[in-house]
């Protein structure tokens, strides 16, 4: 059970930077293969750098954009997961390349700074839902979709239902996963969703 009030802390210092240092213990397939994880990456070639910004306001948008818009959030997370690119610029970056429109990148924005924001939290929820599987050890991508799943579900400005969730969560599995990443991400959110107490506010809204 969560207490949203609690459970999700403030962003602490030097939270934007990116995570070193993670071993990778599963194949990774799909676009984020072609992003290399390692010390010397290839620094991003981003034309606008504005300090991060992040909001959960107006979070709307269509179904197609929206599957989109998470597909990039997993793209950025992972990069930031594995190299020394700042999260601001990376996600300008993809977003600059994808041309959203203005709610969807608002949703967009919304999903990377929240994970980033509560990172350590989220942590904290996955290795309790998957105590067998240190969250340090997790494949890049496995790790991420979950990330950025529970926190979706989890917070009280979502307006997705959670089936939505976990099957995008199921989906991006298999598109940037291993073979055994998408019924490895369904199981854990399945546990999640078990104890997740969602607000009464919530809305209960397929889009």
């Amino acid at each position: 059970m969560i207490d949203h009030s609690q459970q999700l802390m403030e962003l602490p210092a030097g939270a934007d930077s990116a995570v070193a240092g993670e071993d990778e213990s599963a194949h990774v397939g799909g676009t984020l293969a072609q992003r290399p994880c390692s010390g010397g990456a290839t620094a991003v070639d981003a034309k606008v750098s504005d300090p991060w910004r992040g909001s959960s306001e107006n979070v709307v948008g269509r179904p197609a954009e929206r599957r989109r818009a998470r597909r990039t959030a997993l793209q950025v997370l992972y990069e930031v997961d594995c190299t020394d690119h700042r999260p601001g610029v990376t996600l300008d970056y993809r977003q600059a390349e994808e041309k959203y429109a203005a709610e969807t990148l608002a949703f967009l924005y919304w999903l990377v700074s929240g994970v980033i924001r509560y990172r350590s939290d989220l942590d904290a929820l996955i290795g309790r839902y998957a105590p067998e599987w240190p969250v340090g050890k997790l494949a890049i991508v496995d790790r991420n979709v979950l990330r950025l799943s529970i926190f979706e579900l989890s917070s009280p400005d979502a307006d997705a239902p959670p089936k939505v969730v976990i099957n995008e969560a199921v989906e991006l599995a298999k598109t940037f996963g291993s073979d055994s990443s998408p019924r490895f991400v369904n199981g854990v959110l399945g546990t999640a969703l078990r104890e997740i107490t969602l607000p009464p506010e919530y809305k209960q809204v397929s889009r």
